[in-house]
């Protein structure tokens, strides 16, 4: 009861003092029907509050989102469900669900009543601009009257979680490497691959299958031989972000810091599906993410992880680009390569050429950071970009040249230009 009369609205309240106020200048007149008013204006607020207070709804409630996932800019449903579990029926219900600020303002519905083992649903929409981790819940529920004298909140504990992904860009199918046949083989496969060959032998154990017996390798080493378990080759590629705060310009969705997470994003998805085995790391050198599918064929959500890590990740507080170099020496740079660098100076430029070496596809997504708007370069003092794209392709490097502005799916065919291809004379016809 105590809870109920600090629940009392601005109206119960009016109602209790305008009902005292009518009490004592009803004994100053000595008038009874007066007296009878101020009674009836302090009763009903009181017997709202009690009724209230002894209101025993048994509510469950459950949330469902349109999904898991949504890209930033992209609107998702939410839909609450309400069951009234009790064999009475409920009075007036104000329904509230929190939601962080970025996803829009916080829903509220009004349900008049629910029958007894009845169910209500309600619907809302949340959108962000901006990519992250964000909170839904706990919903709360306000338990009224119905002359609105008072109002008691309950909540549930339930809480759902929605990521807002980057933006992810379809783009065109681009050949980035050379093509291996490999045995069994349907289709062709990059030479950028890792594993042992299919029709790897080994001495027979007991218990081996006869049906894996190699018969030509029995009869060459006279000793009866099986094929090794099936490791089929898998592409592998290494995509590098510079999340560097000092390498971006610009703030919000509209940075070159959010163009150069989306063009991960978009990259990462695309080599994916396309069957290669992506790590994504950052300048830091850390593996922030792996994603590819299995090879026994049993896929799950092999982009969701990748999506996830890009999905909170922030702007760090390196000052260089070579812990990223040094991982990718110590072999974190099998198979293709893809950088997307911000500005960076020339002697870290230098050190990425260099990790280019023998037939290694490499691709560099460079961002001219001086075309975004917004505060400028805080931590290269003199930035070359057409030289830092020149000592690139000098290396090998297939270099994407991107602008405020531009779509990374237009751009990405000019990863699948070798490197004779940049170097032919102006006019001189090339085939691809």
């Amino acid at each position: 009861m105590r809870d109920a009369l600090r629940g009392l609205t601005t109206r119960g309240r009016s109602f209790l003092a305008a009902g005292v106020t009518v009490f004592v200048v009803s004994l100053m007149l000595v008038e009874r029907d007066l007296m009878r008013i101020a009674v009836l204006l302090v009763a009903l607020p009181l017997v709202s509050a009690w009724v209230v207070a002894r209101t025993r709804y048994r509510l469950s409630s459950t949330r469902r989102l349109s999904g898991a996932r949504a890209a930033a800019g992209q609107q998702s449903s939410v839909t609450l469900r309400l069951d009234n579990v009790s064999r009475l029926p409920t009075g007036l219900l104000l329904v509230e669900d929190r939601v962080p600020y970025v996803l829009g303002s916080r829903p509220r519905f009004v349900l008049d009543r629910i029958e007894p083992r009845g169910r209500r649903e309600v619907t809302y929409h949340v959108r962000s601009e901006v990519r992250g981790r964000f909170e839904l819940g706990p919903m709360a529920i306000r338990l009224t009257d119905p002359f609105g004298l008072c109002e008691l909140q309950r909540s549930f504990a339930s809480r759902d979680t929605l990521i807002v992904t980057p933006l992810v860009e379809a783009l065109p199918h681009t050949r980035l490497t050379g093509e291996w046949a490999g045995s069994g083989e349907s289709r062709a496969r990059s030479i950028a691959s890792a594993g042992e060959d299919d029709a790897a032998t080994r001495e027979y154990r007991h218990g081996d299958d006869l049906r894996r017996v190699h018969w030509r390798s029995t009869a060459r080493l006279n000793q009866l031989m099986v094929r090794r378990e099936e490791q089929p080759w898998q592409s592998r590629c290494t995509v590098v972000l510079d999340s560097r705060d000092v390498g971006h310009t610009g703030e919000g969705p509209a940075s070159s810091f959010e163009w150069a997470v989306s063009a991960c994003a978009s990259i990462g998805v695309h080599l994916v599906r396309h069957g290669y085995h992506v790590r994504l790391l950052s300048d830091t050198g850390a593996s922030v993410a792996t994603a590819g599918h299995e090879s026994s064929g049993l896929d799950g959500d092999v982009e969701g992880a990748l999506l996830d890590a890009l999905a909170v990740i922030t702007p760090s507080r390196n000052d260089s680009c070579r812990d990223a170099a040094a991982a990718l020496r110590r072999g974190g740079g099998d198979g293709l390569l893809v950088a997307v660098l911000g500005s960076i100076d020339p002697e870290e430029v230098r050190l990425f050429a260099r990790l280019r070496h023998g037939s290694t596809v490499a691709v560099a997504v460079l961002l001219d950071t001086g075309t975004w708007t917004g505060p400028g370069i805080r931590g290269v003092a003199r930035y070359d970009y057409e030289g830092s794209a020149a000592v690139l392709r000098a290396s090998g490097w297939r270099v994407i040249q991107a602008r405020a502005g531009d779509r990374l799916a237009d751009l990405w065919p000019e990863a699948g230009r070798r490197q004779h291809d940049d170097q032919l004379p102006v006019g001189t016809g090339s085939t691809r």
